[in-house]
């Protein structure tokens, strides 16, 4: 039997994903707004988590709220974290690859996620020691790959294009060995897809906590891992970083991240030497 709250979390996700597809024949005349440098979200993003919001709080009305349109409401020590749309920019462009993402936290760990694809009507769920499923059958990474032949996905957040030079070197580092490594553009739904096999492996940077937090724990329910890239696995939500895949191929993958410079990239600037403390 589904944990409880999944059952509130996957009624959330269906209702957003209705808002997703009834609005995909208007995508021409949605009001967009740019809220960052290359960072948009549209209307669509909102009256989706306006549902999402509506459904949890009609359950779970004491629990906390950290949504990317809305931001955080409530204290709680449980948090529901929401991306309503995950890969806006597909969305906009009509690319048929992107997804609802909503995930339980407690104490700034993942307890219980739900990631529905509503395209192609693929619902992923996860609750802590309990395993993932897709569309209620049981999903396994595959715990014997390494990197040589593995096919890996990343992404290229405009918040992090300071960083490009270094995590183009990982990526040349990782192309020695991997079969591929490839940008499709949302973080949640490739998580999902690397805890369903589909992929062996997720590296990326400048991700926030709605875009990985339901993604991490599937990957780890499927018998993978998933740390920041200086191997953390505990409360990385907040780092900005996210290694994910099979334990082989994070390790690989977090080595070859430290050799490319690309975790060096992330350290603060010395001190100017008249700097005062």
């Amino acid at each position: 039997m589904q944990n409880p709250v999944v059952n509130v979390m996957v009624k959330a996700a269906r209702a957003a994903g209705n808002v997703l597809i009834r609005n995909m024949s208007r995508i021409d005349s949605l009001n967009v707004v740019e809220k960052a440098r290359q960072d948009y979200a549209s209307e669509v993003d909102s009256q989706a988590e306006r549902e999402i919001i509506r459904e949890l709080k009609r359950a779970f009305p004491a629990y906390a709220i950290l949504g990317e349109e809305t931001g955080a409401s409530g204290k709680s020590r449980y948090t529901f974290v929401i991306d309503p749309l995950d890969g806006t920019s597909n969305y906009l462009r009509g690319l048929p690859h992107f997804c609802v993402s909503i995930a339980l936290v407690e104490n700034g760990e993942p307890t219980d996620g739900v990631i529905f694809d509503p395209l192609r009507n693929e619902l992923f769920c996860a609750s802590r020691g309990k395993g993932a499923v897709l569309n209620d059958r049981r999903i396994r990474i595959n715990s014997a790959r390494e990197l040589p032949g593995s096919m890996l996905i990343t992404g290229f957040p405009p918040r992090e294009r300071k960083r490009i030079g270094p995590q183009f070197k990982a990526i040349e580092m990782l192309l020695e060995h991997a079969e591929d490594v490839r940008r499709t553009g949302s973080a949640a739904l490739d998580l999902a897809w690397v805890a369903a096999g589909r992929a062996d492996g997720y590296v990326e940077a400048g991700v926030k906590p709605w875009d990985i937090a339901a993604g991490m724990l599937m990957v780890r329910e499927a018998g993978g891992r998933a740390c920041d890239f200086k191997g953390r696995s505990d409360k990385i939500l907040d780092a900005g970083q996210i290694i994910a895949g099979p334990l082989r191929v994070v390790e690989a993958v977090q080595k070859t991240v430290q050799e490319s410079g690309w975790l060096a990239s992330f350290a603060p600037p010395p001190l100017r030497p008249d700097a005062t403390a």
